[in-house]
């Protein structure tokens, strides 16, 4: 097959002027919640793009854990290249796109580590096995092969069986605060429907339309 033969017609759904919340936040939550009904396969899975100490960008798919009033939480080891980079630099950007619905929604924002106390909650709420995971695997480190990986996994094991399993102080959450979102609908002969919100002095929103 050739790749470039590759294509859909987007005729799900239609995004106008008049279906537009004029608060980013609940216009994101109301796109989510139809992602859920609609039984997407991980509907929380975002891109996450940060930028290197090479100065290229770097993405990775991470899993979106809470909607604050503020931002949007994921968690992951802090020694890890992601962790790194955001040390560096924490202006970032999150991608979620839902195909089954023919949307994306893009948004830029500001990355910082939340409360040590919150991490520990959501920790506390993970499978043993993701638990113990996380003290296991030096996330991003070069490991010469996967015994290394289970050999480690077994200590672990080991040890929190005598002792309890708290949360790594090399791991966490952050949480990104957006100054941008935009919410794009796939239409038809890629006349896309895409409106940028961005954010005001008085955190209003900026809404509008951009050409597809």
């Amino acid at each position: 097959m050739n790749i470039a033969d590759i294509r859909t017609d987007y005729l799900l759904k239609t995004f106008d002027e008049k279906d537009l919340n004029q608060n980013a936040f609940v216009q994101f939550e109301i796109w989510f919640d139809e992602a859920i009904k609609a039984e997407i396969l991980e509907p929380n899975a975002m891109t996450l793009a940060s930028i290197g100490s090479n100065g290229y960008p770097a993405a990775r798919i991470v899993l979106l854990k809470g909607i604050e009033p503020k931002g949007f939480e994921f968690f992951t080891n802090y020694e890890s290249n992601k962790g790194q980079e955001l040390l560096e630099n924490n202006k970032v950007s999150l991608v979620f796109f839902w195909p089954e619905l023919q949307r994306q929604v893009r948004i830029v924002g500001n990355a910082f580590k939340i409360a040590e106390d919150r991490s520990d909650s959501y920790f506390n709420s993970r499978p043993v096995g993701s638990k113990i995971g996380a003290h296991a695997s030096p996330q991003s480190k070069v490991i010469a092969n996967r015994a290394i990986l289970e050999e480690s996994l077994k200590k672990m094991e080991a040890l929190f069986e005598e002792e309890p399993l708290l949360r790594p102080i090399h791991w966490g959450g952050y949480i990104v605060e957006p100054i941008s979102f935009e919410f794009w609908q796939g239409r038809s002969s890629r006349l896309h429907d895409r409106f940028l919100y961005q954010l005001q002095i008085d955190n209003s929103w900026k809404i509008e339309r951009l050409a597809p």
